[in-house]
This record gives C-alpha cells, structure tokens and sequence, in this order.
C-alpha cells in the first residue's frame, strides 16, 4: 500500500503571473534547478493578456500545476497559490525574480535546526532587466522576535524572500487583499508578532529592478505603509515610541529616495520635497545625517528648478546615493 504522506511535496512554490513573458521562464528554471527538490510549483496565471500562458506550458515537469484566474492582482493571487498549496512548508516568487540554486535547501535546513521558528528568510541582491548584477541589498540578519527590527526597516526586502510554514499563513488568512502597497511588509510583521523567524546570511534572491518597479504611485504607497505601521503598533502597543518615529523616518527617507528615481519632473520633485520634510521631522538623528538630508535636497531643487532633459542629464551623470534605500524598507 502506498503511503499517501509519501506523496505528498514538502514545500509548495506559488508565482504569480501577469503580463510576464519576458521573464517568467528563467524565474521558473531558477526553480527547476534548485538543489532541494521535494517541492510542487503552483504558477497562478492572473489573466495574462500575453504568451506568459503559452510559455508556461510548454514547460514539462510534473511538479508544476498551473490555474487560471480572471485578473485580480497579485495578493489574491498569492492568496488563491496558498489555498492550492499542500506542502507543509510555502513560498512565495514574483515572475520577475530570480532564487539561486541554495535557496530552498538552505532555508529549509534552517528551519529543521530552529524548530521554534516558522519563517526563515535570506539576503538580496538586485538586477537589471538584462539579469546584470545592479547593487547588493541590506544584508542584515536578526534572529527569533524580530517583530521591532522589522517595525524599523523591512530588512526581507521583498515578497520573493521567505519560506514559512502553511499553517502560520493559514491561520493568518494570507494576504491582505485590500492593501493596495507593502503587502509583503504587512504580511511579515503580522508572522513576526507571533513566530520566531531565523535568518540565512546568503544571497538567495535575485530581485530585478525595471521599469514597473520604478513607477509605483508613492502617494498610495504612503497610505498602505502608514496603514501597515498603525496596524502593526496596535498589534503591540507597549512598543517604545520612538521606534514610531524611527519607523517614519525610515520610510520617508525611502519614499524620498524612490520620488528621486528617473523619470524626473517637477511633480516628482514636489512629492520628494514633502517626504524629505517628513523624514526630517521624524529623524531623531538628522543633526548626524545632515550630509545625506543636502545630498538629497539638491537632487530635488535640480529637478524643480530644471528642464526635465536637463536635470535627466545632470543627475544621471552623478553618483547616486546608496541605492539600497530605492528597493528595501517597504517594497511591495
């Protein structure tokens, strides 16, 4: 007789797909190609309007199963993945990212040594359209209750990241799907207020940076954070309040930073200019970072004051400050 638990894959891996035939067979391959291979990979079509479908299937391996849904965004999709999923272990891939071959085997054992921990997470690095090597990621490790640290800086980084036990996203009813900006942040900080998460100090995760990165609408962005952090604190309302501010200054220093990527117009320069005030009003510090506030004003007062051509030339031409600020903290 066969045992049925046998049969059963000891991870499922959910990618959500939209519109992403350019990428989604090499996010698929870094998959395939993992050293761990107990896994099923669920590949959740959301209503793709190009060959993202036809690509996918052409694919033969009988570990993927792929469903077909009507558009409806990327959470719902991560939501509709894990209700699919019948490993004990999920994680979750955008279809533009990229895991290294380690990815799985490495959080996985990490999780049989730290049995109290349900969510084990590695480093990023990013990379352009073409796969190119761009810029390293924040690279921190904190181990256990993490719930203050990731109050401060979403140090995951993005939702391609973490493997996390099934039954602590079930109970958490997955996703929010009314978030319109930093689901994954709000995701991690509602399993961090109760499991203990263990970090794996390897880059594991290829994030790549283009063009829909850049042109998220930083006002809403702005609301969902400030919504995930107001959840986050009623969730522990004992926390220090100046970690409240910490929090702020950190996100407005990362929305600054965003508001200043290419393209460059004045509208953005306006946004950039009231973030940069609000990170100075919650920056304790901003005496200590004075160089980094100027740094930053200077790029707004060129793109204000300037001919979008002008300013595109000239800042380009400069050494941007840390590019870690653009893509961590609050991405998705």
């Amino acid at each position: 007789m066969t045992d049925i638990s046998q049969q059963i894959p000891k991870i499922s891996v959910v990618i959500p797909a939209y519109n992403s035939e350019k990428t989604i067979k090499a996010t698929i391959d870094s998959v395939l190609n993992q050293t761990f291979t107990d896994f099923e990979l669920i590949i959740i079509n959301d209503g793709s309007q190009d060959s993202t479908l036809d690509i996918v299937s052409q694919i033969q391996d009988s570990r993927i199963k792929i469903f077909c849904f009507e558009n409806a965004g990327g959470n719902v999709s991560r939501n509709r993945g894990l209700h699919q999923s019948v490993g004990k272990f999920v994680s979750f891939l955008d279809a533009d990212d990229i895991w290294t071959h380690e990815k799985l085997a490495s959080q996985f054992k990490a999780l049989q040594e730290n049995v109290e921990a349900k969510v084990a997470y590695s480093w990023t690095d990013y990379i352009d359209e073409n796969g190119v090597f761009l810029f390293s990621g924040t690279h921190n490790i904190y181990n256990g209750d993490i719930y203050e640290k990731l109050l401060v800086n979403n140090f995951l980084e993005n939702g391609s990241n973490p493997l996390i036990y099934r039954e602590a996203l079930i109970e958490l009813d997955g996703f929010d799907e009314s978030l319109k900006a930093a689901q994954d942040w709000d995701m991690w900080l509602r399993l961090a207020a109760q499991y203990n998460f263990v970090g794996v100090p390897s880059v594991h995760i290829l994030y790549r940076v283009s063009a829909s990165s850049l042109s998220t609408n930083l006002v809403r962005q702005e609301q969902a954070c400030l919504q995930v952090l107001e959840h986050a604190y009623k969730a522990r309302p004992s926390i220090d309040k100046n970690i409240w501010y910490l929090s702020l200054a950190n996100l407005y220093k990362y929305l600054t930073c965003k508001a200043l990527q290419k393209p460059y117009y004045r509208r953005k320069g306006v946004i950039a200019a009231l973030f940069l005030w609000k990170y100075f009003l919650n920056d304790a510090s901003r005496l200590q970072r004075i160089s980094f506030t100027v740094k930053l004003l200077f790029k707004i007062i060129i793109i204000l004051f300037l001919p979008a051509t002008l300013s595109t030339a000239l800042l380009t031409s400069l050494k941007t400050e840390s590019n870690k600020l653009e893509f961590s903290s609050t991405s998705g």
